[in-house]
């Protein structure tokens, strides 16, 4: 394995539900889950899971803890539903139970993922809700009002960070009343109120080593760029939200008018500090000898802000996944699922 210093910035996806079958012709600086990454089994699947984090730690994670998140939300973004079941979306929980509804379910996500070995989960969503379909969003969002996204938000972190699992606050700065899946396509929003009015709970929420998760949104700010290339979306941004940002999947639709060598560019010249490829292989490949290509004095802040959020996470899991422990927290997340 060859590897270079502008890897480290890296954030990716990967193929594989064993160790052997993720390839190591890269040496990313973290990685994310989805489900292709899981065996489907509840029984053995979560073992082999652990099994296999334990492995990329130990291949990837020696100089400080690997960051490893997993899109857990809840509802229809839920990786972990093959193992759990069915589990209600943010805006169920907020709507049915409250604030401390959605401190549990951020316990239970918290807990979950710290016995797998996962210590960052990319949620929860803390864009407005705006009853709009077809967008990507839908009931991921809880409230239209910001100040009841700001207390649902916090409480689900703070019940995930009881069991030391970061949260991300995504899609900064807030993708309420957008009509076009980022997915596919660049949504945008050119009325500085409604932008202001989403930008709020990242506002009240941010921190310095929380990680913020910028859109694929093009405002007046940013244009013709989404805001996610713009300096204004990252450690520039006009809000004053502070902490550790990352664009969103660098290979979604929202940015692929872009080439490889513009996409990275513009995100480490907006003062990004990690490069998110989340679905294929080529797409990893081909952010990785774009990074190689550029000027150090181009990545290597990036690479100095990455390492020093790595050592503000925990390792977590074990060195032995607590079989007894996964049954009953599967059991707890079922039981209270039927309650909403």
């Amino acid at each position: 394995m060859i590897s270079h210093p502008s890897q480290d910035i890296l954030w990716v996806g990967f193929q594989g539900q064993t160790l052997e079958q993720v390839a190591d012709h890269i040496q990313p600086g973290a990685l994310i889950l989805f489900g292709r990454n899981l065996n489907p089994d509840p029984i053995n699947g979560p073992n082999q899971c652990f099994q296999m984090l334990q492995g990329l730690k130990n291949r990837w994670g020696q100089h400080a803890p690997l960051p490893i998140a997993i899109d857990q939300e809840g509802g229809a973004v839920s990786r972990l539903r093959p193992w759990v079941g069915e589990t209600p979306s943010f805006r169920k929980i907020f709507q049915s139970g409250g604030v401390d509804a959605c401190y549990e379910w951020g316990s239970l996500w918290g807990e979950g993922c710290s016995l797998l070995g996962i210590n960052i989960d990319f949620a929860p969503v803390a864009d407005r809700w705006d009853g709009h379909t077809g967008t990507g969003m839908g009931d991921r969002c809880v409230s239209q009002n910001p100040q009841e996204v700001i207390v649902a938000v916090d409480a689900y972190l703070c019940g995930m960070e009881s069991h030391k699992v970061q949260g991300c606050l995504k899609h900064f700065p807030g993708l309420g009343g957008t009509l076009v899946d980022s997915h596919k396509g660049l949504p945008s929003i050119e009325d500085d109120e409604t932008l202001t009015l989403n930008a709020i709970p990242f506002q009240k929420l941010s921190q310095a080593n929380r990680l913020v998760m910028v859109a694929h949104l093009k405002t007046p700010d940013s244009t013709p760029l989404p805001l996610s290339m713009h300096p204004s979306g990252a450690h520039k941004n006009k809000y004053g939200v502070q902490g550790i940002f990352l664009p969103d999947d660098l290979e979604m639709g929202g940015c692929q008018m872009w080439s490889w060598e513009d996409r990275i560019t513009y995100c480490l010249k907006a003062g990004h500090d990690w490069m998110l490829v989340c679905q294929t292989d080529s797409g990893v490949e081909q952010c990785a000898d774009t990074l190689e290509s550029l000027p150090e004095t181009l990545w290597s802040p990036a690479r100095e802000r990455a390492w020093a959020y790595r050592r503000t996470l925990s390792d977590l899991g074990g060195t032995t996944f607590n079989a007894s422990g996964w049954k009953d927290w599967t059991q707890r997340v079922q039981v209270t699922a039927r309650k909403f």
